[in-house]
């Protein structure tokens, strides 16, 4: 076992709350850049504890995490939307419950119809009031997704003020976003998963050339576990397309399309990419996603500060 993942062992095995491995936390404003490269966190990280929005600011203080990418429903439920029924992470729904979160859908949509600058810039405001900067907005996109909703998603990135929106989607759906992306004149990025048959998958080293041809507003937002598991190599690719990439999640995954591990027990190079960003100096945030099922007697918050000290020990070592 090599010196990395015997530290990041120790802290899963640790009883101290998360908080503790940042004792300062309370004498300044958070500060997740390490050696040059800036660690922040995709709030989905969030999602296996069901996480309301008034506790999402107070959680990233206290993890220590100074960037932060926003999932879509978390900004709009801070804006004050109405909620989207939530039955649990991974759980296969009922049909009643399916028919909950359509209804929370159609409410949604009603909601948006009435927003205004302003709902979103009190969102802005807070996170810049915790010293928190709010990078990158998540907007996942499917296949179905109406050029309304597209639009909204542009209007919500503009009045918060990100570098990019980072979008699970499909390869039709970028073609479609691109002349958006041209309008607002701001990057949009497909992320990537694992299904590189596909040719509407934004999973292959193809359909990352394709959207990327689509327009100098097309950009990656390169999750490198799932590139592992997808058996491609993310070093290489951040070396060739790193202009064009908008940030990256941050996850550790086997090949072979094997599953997502704590951090050092899989087989993603997280510490050859976070040193090669400190080398050449690139400036797109490192963002982790906590994805690996979170150990009994656990949480999200102590799992996330775990994996911000993987890292920190990468780019400190």
């Amino acid at each position: 076992m090599n010196p990395t993942r015997r530290h990041f062992c120790r802290l899963a095995t640790a009883t101290l709350p998360a908080a503790a491995l940042f004792p300062n936390r309370a004498l300044a404003a958070p500060n997740s850049k390490f050696a040059g490269v800036q660690i922040g966190t995709i709030t989905y990280s969030f999602k296996q504890d069901v996480k309301k929005p008034d506790e999402i600011i107070p959680d990233l203080v206290k993890i220590g995490l100074s960037s932060v990418e926003l999932m879509s429903d978390d900004g709009e439920r801070m804006a004050g939307a109405p909620p989207i029924p939530n039955f649990g992470f991974g759980v296969k729904l009922t049909p009643d419950q399916q028919a909950a979160v359509d209804e929370g859908r159609r409410k949604r949509q009603d909601w948006r119809a009435q927003t205004t600058p302003a709902s979103f810039e009190k969102v802005l405001g807070m996170f810049n009031d915790a010293g928190i900067h709010l990078d990158i907005l998540c907007y996942n996109m499917g296949p179905n997704i109406e050029d309304d909703e597209v639009d909204h998603a542009f209007r919500m990135a503009k009045i918060l003020k990100v570098r990019a929106i980072s979008s699970t989607s499909t390869v039709a759906v970028a073609r479609r976003v691109a002349p958006v992306a041209d309008k607002y004149k701001i990057v949009w990025a497909g992320h990537n998963h694992t299904a590189v048959d596909d040719p509407n998958e934004f999973a292959s080293l193809g359909s990352f050339e394709t959207i990327l041809s689509l327009s100098k507003y097309i950009g990656a937002n390169l999750d490198i576990g799932h590139m592992t598991a997808a058996n491609l190599d993310p070093v290489a690719f951040i070396q060739k397309n790193h202009a064009r990439i908008t940030n990256l999640h941050l996850k550790d995954r086997k090949k072979n399309n094997g599953p997502n591990m704590i951090w050092g027990q899989g087989e993603t190079p997280i510490k050859e990419v976070l040193q090669l960003l400190r080398k050449e100096t690139y400036t797109f945030p490192a963002n982790i996603e906590l994805e690996y099922p979170i150990p009994a007697g656990s949480n999200s918050v102590a799992e996330i500060g775990k994996c911000l000290a993987y890292a920190r020990t990468c780019l400190e070592t």
